[in-house]
């Protein structure tokens, strides 16, 4: 599968994901899914894709354009249930 997303990203010409934004993109997404709803994992990957984008044409690095972008994300997810650990926390 991680041959299929380099591909993908070789495709529509950019840079392969990195391992490390790899899983903090899927950590926040699952925490969206779980937390939010299923349905929003997805366009909030997209919302983080499109920030990423933009701080980088910015001059900021894809590394601190993504942390930003998770940082923001947890602070507006609700609270996970009680005494349930939020995975997106330890991104």
């Amino acid at each position: 599968m991680d041959e299929w997303i380099e591909a993908f990203a070789t495709a529509l010409g950019e840079e392969p994901i990195e391992p490390k934004e790899m899983g903090a993109l899927l950590r926040v997404s699952r925490e969206v899914a779980h937390r939010v709803q299923r349905r929003h994992a997805p366009l909030s990957t997209y919302l983080i894709g499109l920030h990423v984008g933009r701080r980088v044409a910015e001059g900021a690095s894809r590394g601190l354009a993504l942390d930003e972008a998770i940082d923001v994300t947890n602070r507006v997810l609700p609270s996970p249930p009680p005494g349930e650990n939020s995975e997106a926390d330890r991104a």
